[in-house]
């Protein structure tokens, strides 16, 4: 994957299948961000906890969609759930995500 899909999306990835299948939103911007406006369902993670939660996140044996206001936190996000062992997935900006789920 490509530094920019990386940090802001991939365009190609159906995503809607990924959720019907069962994935996780992970929304990483701040709980004052995430009450503002969010996709339904999405779990509220800031960035700063990622690291905290990758184990809870791995657990549940299920891929996760990361997201933001803009691609750049929730690329960062996914890079570190990978590395956690995390199928994870850079969905870019929840509003951008939401449009395609």
């Amino acid at each position: 994957m490509g530094i920019l899909s990386s940090l802001f999306g991939s365009k190609s990835l159906d995503y809607k299948t990924l959720v019907q299948q069962g994935a996780l939103v992970v929304d990483v911007r701040s709980a004052q961000e995430f009450t503002a406006g969010h996709i339904p369902g999405s779990i509220n993670i800031p960035l700063d906890q990622i690291n905290a939660k990758a184990e809870m996140l791995l657990k549940k044996g299920k891929p996760v969609i990361t997201c933001c206001r803009s691609g750049a936190r929730s690329g960062m996000a996914e890079s570190m759930l990978r590395s956690a062992g995390v199928d994870a997935y850079n969905g870019g900006s929840w509003d951008s995500l939401k449009q395609k789920i």
